[in-house]
């Protein structure tokens, strides 16, 4: 119990790091273009399609490890959950690689020169009040939920199993609906990216 305890404890002071650090870091990139700092770099817009697809991977390993642990898999829960993470990790290194080289997409943008019209509002209508009601949703739970990935996985680590469960019947649902909705916001935004 002691050692389990030292674990968790030697772990703490990096999820409460990381949980701050990570949003503002992305924060801050995400604000930076690389050509703006001088750097002739090519638009990575081809990303959009490759990082939609990881967080609807993640999503599947996310049912996947559930259904292992229910069905007393340990091993093969364990493994599932590792590449949720990595595949979160790849999702936000290809996010803001993608926006550090592209112009923002606006939705409803039909015309593509970043400027929403009125015209193109009313083509939209009240969709764009549900994009953007998930995009919020989305971009708020996904920095919520990093602290919960974080504990919940120094948890299992730890051996902790019975709190492990506990925050992980909460992670859970958040983190499965950050990688849904992040399908959901690509798909209703991708007709309005410059080609």
């Amino acid at each position: 119990m002691e050692h389990t305890s030292i674990v968790e404890q030697k772990y703490n002071k990096w999820i409460v790091v990381l949980s701050i650090a990570i949003p503002l870091v992305v924060a801050l990139l995400f604000s930076v273009k690389l050509k703006d700092l001088g750097f002739n770099v090519q638009p990575l817009s081809f990303l959009p399609p490759i990082y939609a697809a990881i967080n609807g991977v993640t999503a599947i390993l996310l049912i996947a490890a559930v259904w292992s642990i229910k069905n007393g898999k340990r091993k093969q829960h364990e493994t599932l959950m590792k590449i949720a993470i990595g595949c979160s990790v790849a999702f936000l290194a290809m996010y803001v690689a993608y926006h550090m080289t592209n112009i923002d997409t606006k939705f409803g943008d039909a015309d593509h020169n970043s400027i929403l019209d009125d015209a193109e509002k009313l083509a939209v209508g009240p969709v764009r009040y549900l994009y953007y009601f998930i995009l919020i949703t989305h971009i708020t739970l996904s920095i919520a939920v990093i602290p919960m990935v974080l504990v919940s996985y120094v948890r299992a680590l730890a051996e902790r199993f019975d709190r492990h469960m506990k925050i992980s019947k909460i992670t859970f649902p958040i983190w499965l609906y950050v990688a849904v909705t992040g399908v959901v916001v690509y798909l209703m935004i991708a007709p309005y990216y410059a080609s």
